[in-house]
């Protein structure tokens, strides 16, 4: 249950003609300590419950448990959630091997587009997308639990 990701800006809109999927999600942070995050998620109509551990010093791993709840427990949910929700569009691209996740935001984080890509190991290699900008990986502004407290257009 550890996670290996690494994250970038995006540089261009061209990631969404190569996108086989796309779905909303709205999420919110019952917890957003810096040791462990606890969120609820709503990805169309599908919920999660999700617990992340403290990210490792380079920011590429961290645990991360997540379990499905049902849509009502989510909406139940969401009100006891600390203030900033997320919302945002997500895209999956599949670029050789790997399957690029691109969330592009709205609200207080509107005209901000990350893209992050899970690795099996943190010395994995991959090939980068043409629409792929600078890495941001380990930087915890970029966190949903830190957009959701200190939004992109407040920078």
């Amino acid at each position: 249950m550890i996670e290996i990701e690494r994250k970038f800006l995006v540089n261009s809109d061209a990631f969404k003609t190569e996108a086989y999927t796309s779905y909303t999600i709205k999420q919110g942070f019952l917890n957003s300590n810096k040791a462990r995050t606890v969120r609820v998620r709503l990805k169309d109509d599908k919920g999660y419950l999700t617990v992340k551990g403290k990210s490792t010093a380079n920011g590429l791993s961290r645990f991360e448990w997540e379990k499905e709840i049902s849509q009502s427990d989510v909406e139940a949910l969401l009100p006891l959630c600390e203030p900033g929700i997320i919302d945002k569009t997500r895209y999956e691209v599949k670029s050789k091997d790997h399957i690029f996740e691109v969330d592009e935001f709205y609200g207080d984080n509107e005209g901000l587009v990350i893209a992050e890509v899970e690795l099996r190991s943190e010395s994995e290699n991959f090939e980068k997308p043409n629409w792929l900008g600078k890495e941001v990986t380990g930087d915890i502004k970029y966190y949903n639990s830190q957009l959701s407290k200190k939004p992109y257009k407040k920078w």
